[in-house]
C-alpha cells in the first residue's frame, strides 16, 4: 500500500479539521463538517456505493437549504451595495461643500465707476472688407507681379528671363489674378451706386450711430450716478454697492446668498443684510455602515462639527461682502459698514440673526477680509472639516469684533449691531461705531479737535479732544456720551469730574440721547461742578439739524 506524504493510505478520505476550511465548508452545507451524519459510503465514496437502491444523492433531499443560503448571500450583496451607494451620495455632499467653500472665498473684482465705463468701437461696412477703406482700392499689377527668379542676375538681359519656362507661368497665373480682382472691384463699385446697396450703407451707418448713441448715454448716466455717489446721496450709495455685491456672488450662483444695501447719510454707514444659506446645506453623516443583522445604519457626524462646518461658509459669505462694499468704495464716502447675516427658514417664522459685524473704515483697511492662500486646505486628515479656532476666514471675522453665534443648528441668535429698517434712525438704530462716529462729527464741528477715544463700548464711549482758542467749545474736554432712555443721575456727574482731574482737561461735557435727573441738573449748577456741561437727547438732535442738515429720530 502506498502511503502520502502525510502518513495516511492513498485514497483515504480526511474529514475536514476545524478552522477556516471546515468554516467554509459548514457554509456550503457538506454533510459531516459540524456534526451532522454524514452521507452512507456507496460506489462513489470510499467502499464503491452509491447508497441504499433508490436512495436519494448526498444533498438531494434538502433543495430549499441550498436555495435559501442562495437568497441570504444575494440579499446581504444587496445591502452592501446600497450601503455603498448611500455613502458615496453622502461624500459628494462632502465634496460639494469643499468645492463651495473655495468659491465663496476667491477674491472679487472692485466694481467701481471706472470698471463699468462702455466703450464704442466702430464696426467697418461689410463690403469694405477686413483691411479698411484701403482694401477697397482698385487692385494694382504691382500687387500681382510675380517675384523674378531667385538666379538671375541684374546685368542679365530681360530676354533671357522671358525664357524662363517657370517664371513664364508664374507670370500667366499672377495676370490672370489681377484680371479677376480688376473685374470683381468694377463689378462692386458698379453695383455701390444701386438703390439696394445705398440702403444697406444707411441702414448700417444708423445702426453704427444708434450704437455710438446708447454708450454715450449709458456713460453720461453713470457719470451723473457718480456725482451722485461723491454727494452721498443714499440711491446712488445704494445702487453702487448692490450692483457690487450683486457681481461678488458671481463664483457661487449656485448658492443663493443674497445681500441687501441701506445707506445712512447721517453716519455715512451703509447696513448689508445677508441671507444666508439653509442650514442643510452642511452634511449631517459621514456616510453608512451594514449592520451584522442586515441593517442600513446612518453614520452621524458630531453635531459640535456640522456647525463648524457651516459656520466657516458663513464667515466666507461675511467676509466676501464686507470686501466688495469695501473694493467699490473707491472715494471713501463710508466710514463704516454694518453685516447682518439672517437665516430665514420660512415665511411664517422671525429671521433669526446669525453673524454681526460692525466696523469702520480704519478696521477694515487694517484687515486682509479673505484668506490669502487656499482658502480649503486638508491638516492632518481633516478633510474639509478642520476646527473653529483654525480656520482663518472665523478668526479674521472675530477680529473684526464680530459677533457670530455658538450653534446655528440650535437657533442660538445674537443681537444685531443695528437695524437698516428706518429711514430716518434713531440713537437706539445705531450700532456702536455709528454712535461715536455721530458724536465726533457733531463735536468736530463744533470746534472740538484732536479727538481721541479712550473707551468704546455699545452703550457709549469716553474721549478727550482740544479746540482752538476762538472756537464753541475752546481748551481741552473730556467727553462721555451714551445713549440710553434713563436718566442720568448726579453720580455720573461726579465720576465725570474725576475724569476732567486726571486727564488735566478744563472742562467735562455730559451728552446722553436720554434726559438728566433733577440732581443732576442741581449739581452742576455748583460752583464745583459748573466745568461740567450737559447735552440731552433733544439737543443731540439739535445739533445734528445744525452741524450736519440731517435729521434724527427721538425714538427709544
Amino acid at each position: 500500500m502506498q502511503y502520502s506524504a502525510d502518513g495516511q493510505p492513498e485514497g483515504t478520505v480526511m474529514a475536514p479539521r476545524p478552522g477556516f476550511l471546515a468554516t467554509v465548508f459548514r457554509d456550503l452545507g457538506v454533510p459531516g463538517v459540524d456534526g451532522s451524519p454524514a452521507a452512507p459510503d456507496g460506489p462513489y465514496g470510499p467502499d464503491g456505493s452509491d447508497g441504499p437502491p433508490g436512495a436519494p444523492a448526498p444533498g438531494a433531499g434538502a433543495p430549499g437549504v441550498q436555495d435559501g443560503a442562495d437568497e441570504s448571500v444575494a440579499a446581504h450583496a444587496r445591502a452592501a451595495a446600497l450601503t455603498h451607494h448611500r455613502t458615496v451620495s453622502v461624500r459628494a455632499e462632502h465634496d460639494r461643500l469643499a468645492d463651495l467653500l473655495r468659491r465663496a472665498a476667491l477674491p472679487v473684482s472692485a466694481m467701481d465707476f471706472e470698471s463699468q465705463l462702455r466703450h464704442y468701437e466702430p464696426r467697418p461696412y461689410p463690403s469694405a472688407g477686413q483691411g479698411g477703406a484701403d482694401a477697397d482700392a482698385e487692385p494694382r499689377w504691382e500687387d500681382f507681379a510675380p517675384a523674378e527668379p531667385a538666379g538671375a542676375a541684374p546685368d542679365e538681359p530681360p530676354t533671357r528671363r522671358l525664357l524662363d519656362s517657370g517664371f513664364q507661368r508664374e507670370l500667366a497665373q499672377a495676370r490672370l489674378t489681377h484680371q479677376r480682382a480688376l473685374r470683381e472691384w468694377r463689378t462692386r463699385h458698379a453695383e455701390a451706386g444701386r438703390p439696394a446697396e445705398d440702403e444697406s450703407r444707411r441702414a448700417h451707418e444708423e445702426t453704427e450711430q444708434a450704437r455710438a448713441r446708447a454708450v454715450r448715454e449709458y456713460n453720461d448716466s453713470l457719470e451723473e450716478c457718480r456725482r451722485a455717489y461723491r454727494l452721498a446721496e443714499p440711491a446712488a450709495v445704494e445702487s453702487l454697492l448692490e450692483r457690487a455685491l450683486a457681481a461678488a456672488e458671481t463664483a457661487t450662483q449656485d448658492l443663493p446668498a443674497p445681500c441687501r444695501a441701506v445707506f445712512r447719510p447721517l453716519t455715512r454707514t451703509a447696513v448689508l443684510d445677508l441671507d444666508l444659506p439653509d442650514l442643510d446645506l452642511v452634511p449631517s453623516l459621514t456616510g453608512y455602515r451594514l449592520a451584522p443583522d442586515g441593517d442600513i445604519l446612518p453614520v452621524p457626524r458630531p453635531p459640535a462639527d456640522r456647525a463648524t462646518d457651516y459656520l466657516r461658509l458663513v464667515a466666507r459669505l461675511a467676509l466676501r461682502a464686507l470686501q466688495a462694499a469695501d473694493a467699490v468704495d473707491t472715494d471713501e464716502i463710508l466710514a463704516g459698514v454694518v453685516l447682518n447675516g439672517w437665516l430665514r427658514e420660512s415665511a411664517g417664522t422671525e429671521p433669526l440673526c446669525l453673524v454681526s459685524v460692525d466696523a469702520d473704515r480704519d478696521a477694515l483697511a487694517r484687515t486682509r477680509l479673505l484668506p490669502a492662500a487656499a482658502p480649503y486646505e486638508e491638516h492632518d486628515g481633516e478633510g474639509v472639516y478642520a476646527d473653529a479656532e483654525q480656520d482663518e476666514a472665523l478668526v479674521r471675522l472675530r477680529q473684526l469684533g464680530a459677533a457670530v453665534t455658538p450653534d446655528p443648528y440650535a437657533r442660538a441668535g445674537v443681537e444685531p449691531a443695528a437695524l437698516a429698517g428706518a429711514t430716518v434712525p434713531s440713537a437706539s438704530d445705531l450700532s456702536a461705531n455709528e454712535f461715536a462716529q455721530l458724536v465726533r462729527e457733531l463735536l468736530t464741528r463744533g470746534g472740538l479737535e484732536e479727538w481721541s477715544v479712550r473707551l468704546r463700548g455699545p452703550a457709549g464711549l469716553v474721549a478727550t479732544g482740544e479746540g482752538a482758542a476762538g472756537s464753541a467749545l475752546p481748551g481741552r474736554w473730556v467727553v462721555w456720551a451714551s445713549r440710553g432712555s434713563g436718566a442720568v443721575g448726579e453720580e455720573e456727574i461726579r465720576t465725570l469730574a474725576e475724569a476732567v482731574r486726571e486727564e488735566s482737561a478744563e472742562r467735562g461735557l455730559r451728552l446722553t440721547t436720554g434726559r438728566f435727573s433733577d440732581e443732576a441738573l442741581d449739581l452742576t449748577g455748583e460752583g464745583e461742578h459748573q466745568h461740567i456741561h450737559l447735552v440731552d437727547g433733544d439737543g443731540v438732535r439739535e445739533l445734528a439739524r445744525t452741524h450736519l442738515g440731517l435729521p434724527l429720530a427721538s425714538g427709544h
